[in-house]
């Protein structure tokens, strides 16, 4: 795997408004664009812990909604509750609960998840009844195809869009390579 150069590279830089993990001034930054019941996305999943592991402050990983709802039927919902936990301040914790149970993401599902997740559950069924979240899902998904992401799981290191095999062997090599060039 290579960083592309010529590639489309991240048009809407990280902000505020993502979901981060790792200090804002890391030399790395890891976006991923996913989706929860992509099986991709699901094999990346403790990648990306085991990574986050290993560079420790050296690396931010941030991650952006790309449900594809037409091949994953519960993607969208999954995004949605992802994103009302975030509101709720668990993003991550129901971010991992939906990779670690990718197989089971119906609605009863993702309320068992939330309760798990400890969230307000009269405001998750709320925003999950009223799709208060679909907005923000949308934008991320829209900010993915402007950085030309068509499929899941999408990286981008450093803006820059990582094609290729995306094995815990190869993205370790990535980053060691984006650390030592300063990029």
């Amino acid at each position: 795997m290579k960083i592309e150069t010529g590639a489309p590279g991240l048009t809407v830089p990280v902000s505020d408004r993502d979901h981060t993990q790792g200090p804002a001034d890391a030399p790395l930054t890891l976006v991923e664009y996913g989706d929860y019941e992509c099986p991709h996305c699901g094999r990346l999943h403790p990648i990306i812990n085991q990574l986050r592991q290993q560079f420790g402050d050296q690396l931010r990983f941030v991650y952006r909604n790309f449900p594809l709802a037409t091949m994953h039927r519960h993607a969208q919902h999954a995004a949605e509750a992802a994103e009302s936990a975030g509101v709720q301040g668990k993003f991550w914790p129901m971010h991992d609960l939906l990779f670690e149970h990718q197989n089971a993401e119906t609605d009863e599902d993702l309320v068992h998840y939330a309760t798990q997740a400890g969230l307000d559950m009269d405001q998750f069924m709320s925003d999950m009844k009223q799709h208060v979240h679909a907005a923000r899902v949308r934008e991320d998904f829209l900010t993915g195809v402007r950085s030309g992401v068509n499929a899941t799981p999408t990286l981008f290191l450093n803006a820059r869009r990582l094609d290729g095999h995306h094995d815990l062997e190869t993205l370790t090599a990535q980053l060691q390579s984006a650390l030592a060039a300063g990029t």
